[in-house]
């Protein structure tokens, strides 16, 4: 049965989507089988040993293109320095192309092939490499993030070769495989190939998720992340808590009293100016909030929480998405095995990140920090040691939602879904958007197929079936539409 019955949308398909629409139906169970043969590779970026199954994985997409007729590079990058002396080779990332029409608009999509570290006894249902469908669910690393999207902009390029149709726009590829770790050589590699983005009009990255369940979206903005150790040196040595404990400064002590003066238990930040600038809210932004599909009770269930911080849709998506936010992440140095170690521990490491968004300025944010740490620690009469570092620092990134591929990803949803699309913001950080967008000067977009519930880095990610598959449509869709835009914006700038 079709996942779509064209007859009952509320934008109707051209008879080109008809025919494309049909044929991507038909075809879904050779679409699925593809993906269980991507997520069957174990291309985990994180643990070095692993890095040859993510070469692996480039080969593999690397012929799925080819088989297109697309020509494709597979260009090396710098190696990676590792902790302890190691030096650690990079996989190749792919730079594939299809058309060469100057009288049409260049489409390149950025997609990823590696995935986060996953084990059945870390609680999956199921094998995280094999993949496995229930209830409609495709279950499986990578599923979502990223392997069943970079396939779906596959299958919707190979649905127009495989009809013999013409392909409305020059499609380019950049598909790497170190995401998750940090896309180690991926700015060098894109400075260093600026050619390949000469014709380039718009960018278009499928690596992320829905507000929705249900509900389709299109994000036009992501926040930026200042990521901080603080670390408290008291001794030389752990020492006995016996033969110690009540007679020194214990570094543990200040690292929790810092910890804890950094946010207070309605979420908001301590630290002095961090809101200074912030940017305000127009009321333009705020009428893209009122439509918004945003269900309390499913985003609950969807990551197990009793209660927000918030109790109304906009104040919940406002510090998720507009404001900032601080998280504590760990305690590097402390014991954590089950049982009880009874010593006091020489040097302790706490983590923590802030969530920043348009106007804060890192180095700013870096110096509101560290002279917050500086001052809660002077106040305490410690005479140990005290280090602030910031470890990352990722820019935020928003976009223009009246631009053009805006309108055609909106057009392509509206025909495929049935309905308008929530506008929405990411409220996590995603470099590669502001590092294509500052290095390409090109128009970036962020165009998610998978669902809020799918569970992209946790146990158990899948994708539904229907979204894979009507992922392909949509951007099939999408590309008739982003060359209709197109022609009629040169037409109307001709006249």
């Amino acid at each position: 049965m079709p996942l779509l019955d064209v007859s009952k949308s509320s934008s109707h398909p051209s008879d080109d989507e008809q025919k494309i629409f049909q044929y991507i139906d038909h075809h879904q169970d050779t679409f699925v089988q593809s993906l269980s043969e991507w997520v069957a590779v174990e291309s985990d970026s994180i643990q070095p040993h692993l890095r040859g199954n993510i070469t692996e994985m480039v080969k593999i997409a690397a012929n799925s293109l080819q088989a297109l007729g697309a020509t494709v590079e597979l260009k090396n990058v710098s190696s990676q320095d590792e902790p302890y002396g190691q030096n650690l080779s990079l996989p190749p990332v792919i730079l594939a192309e299809l058309g060469k029409d100057t009288a049409k608009p260049t489409v390149c999509f950025y997609g990823h092939l590696d995935v986060m570290p996953a084990k059945k006894e870390d609680g999956w249902k199921t094998d995280p490499y094999t993949l496995t469908e229930m209830d409609g669910k495709l279950y499986g690393r990578g599923a979502t993030d990223n392997k069943g999207p970079v396939l779906a902009w596959i299958n919707a390029v190979g649905t127009f070769i495989a009809l013999n149709m013409t392909l409305p726009v020059n499609v380019k590829f950049l598909l790497e495989g170190m995401e998750e770790a940090g896309s180690h050589g991926l700015e060098d590699l894109l400075k260093e190939n600026e050619g390949f983005f000469s014709d380039v009009m718009y960018i278009v990255i499928s690596d992320n998720i829905w507000l929705s369940n249900k509900k389709p979206a299109l994000t036009y903005g992501t926040r930026g992340n200042a990521a901080f150790f603080v670390e408290v040196e008291c001794c030389k040595k752990d020492l006995h808590s016996g033969s110690f404990g009540g007679i020194i400064h214990e570094a543990m002590f200040d690292l929790v009293a810092l910890l804890d003066s950094l946010v207070d238990s309605s979420g908001r930040i301590l630290i002095p100016g961090i809101y200074d600038d912030v940017a305000n809210v127009t009321n333009e932004e705020m009428k893209l909030y009122a439509p918004i599909d945003f269900n309390f009770e499913e985003h609950k269930a969807n990551i197990g929480v009793k209660e927000f911080l918030y109790k109304t849709k906009e104040d919940i998506l406002l510090n998720l998405w507009r404001n900032p936010s601080l998280s504590i992440h760990g305690i590097e140095g402390a014991f954590s095995e089950p049982g009880i170690k009874t010593v006091i521990p020489s040097k302790v490491i706490g983590k923590f990140s802030i969530r920043q968004v348009p106007n804060m300025n890192l180095p700013t944010v870096e110096s509101q920090v560290k002279e917050h740490l500086k001052r809660v620690f002077s106040k305490r009469n410690s005479p140990n040691k005290l280090t602030v570092s910031m470890q990352v620092a990722a820019k935020p990134w928003i976009a223009n939602i009246k631009n053009l591929q805006y309108e055609a990803a909106r057009r392509a949803i509206k025909t495929v879904f049935q309905q308008d699309p929530d506008m929405i913001r990411d409220g996590s950080t995603i470099p590669v958007a502001r590092m294509f967008e500052d290095i390409t000067k090109k128009s970036v977009m962020m165009f998610p197929i998978g669902a809020a519930d799918d569970g992209e880095h946790s146990q158990n990610e899948k994708i539904n079936r229907l979204n894979y598959i009507n992922g392909a449509k949509v951007f099939a869709s999408f590309l008739l539409e982003i060359s209709k835009l197109h022609s009629g914006s040169n037409l109307m700038t001709t006249s």
